[in-house]
């Protein structure tokens, strides 16, 4: 389907019956804004650094895998999504485990659910979508601006400004600001990428026969084979969000008839943060050979879980200056993942206490920017992945009982397209 998919994001089956805020294309660059940040680069080289070359493996795995994870839960939150008085959408885990499961006859089992999954996806937009992002990308920055390095609150005031101006104009804005930054960061950082790889070319096999032996082996680093599968899935899941339900916030507020479509367009999510974004992070981190410690400074960052320094380190032994590029590019992944956290929580916040408290979250969340400058790293890591853990559990289970609905949307919109009518529904220029 990413072909079909492709042509979505176009605009090729726009109707005049669509709804909504924003298009196709502006809520998938605003979730993968979310996802294609700090986890693309710290996440990957802490899963090495603890699970071996082997994680690669498995974190590919996770993403091909979540695909499927990422299209149920934004087709459900389509589905599910509600318009709000003031003329925004409600949509995500909160909308579908209550009102989904209140059509299986599990009203309360719903709300008691939804209300669980906003509380720890109020708390993730402030631990994962926030301090965790700040905290690493200041690491890499304070190697390469020593300003930062005696005042780093000052950092945590201008990205806090930043994103204030962002985040105060709501989803519209947001999408926006990542239609822009999202194509641009991703095509930048896999060149640099690219860069990396092209000076190692002869081998790369040999990586690849490592991650595959690796993920396999007793031998691997932490826990052997299981150690190196929960590091990889860990991290992807870290990475590309699948199956926390939070893209379906992103996707609830986008322009499409048929909640089946929105689905379809998310496929690209892990797709494109998984298996092309992160395999090549973890490429770099692998042929340069940083994970494995070699140098006492090398060992203090992997032990103190500083990933995105890790990743700066494997960049910096091929080309020196590239550090202060990849700087750069970490501060936009940082900004980016923020913005779209930023909504996250505060539509979860508004779904607890209503949508004229949402400034309140604002404010939380910006002066979490500036705290997040002098919080412990390791903590945060920790701290965002039991989080996540926590998001999952009320979410995946709801996605399980609800599957069978997805598969029923699927075939009927899979009918109407091999019949055409899907065709004589777009809108032609």
């Amino acid at each position: 389907m990413l072909p079909h998919s492709l042509r979505i994001v176009r605009g090729k089956y726009a109707t005049k019956d669509d709804k909504g805020l924003i298009t196709p294309f502006e809520s998938l660059t605003t979730a993968l804004s979310a996802t294609v940040g700090i986890g693309n680069i710290a996440a990957v080289s802490i899963a090495i650094s603890l699970g071996g070359p082997g994680a690669a493996f498995w974190m590919i795995m996770a993403g091909f895998l979540g695909m499927t994870l990422k299209f149920t839960e934004v087709t459900l939150s389509q589905q599910y999504r509600e318009f709000l008085p003031n003329g925004t959408i409600m949509g995500g885990g909160m909308e579908y485990l209550s009102k989904g499961l209140a059509s299986k006859g599990w009203n309360k089992t719903g709300k008691v659910l939804a209300f669980m999954f906003a509380l720890f996806m109020v708390l993730g937009a402030i631990g994962a979508g926030n301090t965790f992002q700040v905290s690493q990308s200041l690491i890499v920055l304070q190697g390469q601006v020593s300003f930062f390095e005696h005042y780093p609150y000052i950092f945590g005031l201008i990205l806090a400004t930043i994103t204030g101006l962002v985040i105060i104009g709501g989803i519209t804005r947001i999408a926006h600001v990542a239609e822009v930054i999202v194509p641009f960061m991703v095509i930048f950082y896999i060149l640099m990428a690219l860069w990396v790889l092209g000076t190692h070319l002869m081998v790369i096999p040999d990586a690849f026969v490592l991650i595959f032996k690796e993920a396999f082996s007793p031998t691997a680093v932490a826990g052997g084979m299981f150690g190196a599968m929960i590091q990889g899935f860990q991290r992807a899941v870290f990475s590309n969000e699948a199956g926390l339900g939070s893209a379906g916030i992103a996707h609830s507020p986008a322009k499409v008839k048929y909640p089946i479509r929105q689905g379809l367009v998310s496929l690209y999510e892990p797709f494109v943060d998984t298996i092309i974004v992160c395999t090549m992070t973890a490429l770099v981190v692998i042929l340069t050979g940083v994970y494995s410690g070699g140098t006492p400074e090398l060992q203090a960052i992997i032990e103190a879980k500083q990933g995105a320094a890790l990743t700066s380190a494997a960049f910096g032994s091929v080309v020196s200056w590239f550090p202060t590029i990849l700087g750069f590019a970490i501060f936009m992944f940082a900004f980016s993942t923020m913005i779209s956290w930023s909504y996250y929580g505060e539509r979860a916040w508004v779904y607890i206490f209503g949508a004229k408290s949402s400034i309140i979250f604002k404010v939380i969340f910006l002066v979490f920017i500036v705290i997040a400058t002098i919080v412990d790293t390791g903590t945060m890591v920790d701290f965002s992945s039991i989080l996540f853990l926590a998001l999952a559990i009320p979410n995946i289970f709801g996605l399980l009982v609800l599957s069978g609905d997805v598969k029923r949307y699927l075939n009927e919109y899979l009918e109407k397209l091999k019949s055409g009518e899907l065709d004589h529904e777009a809108i032609r220029d």
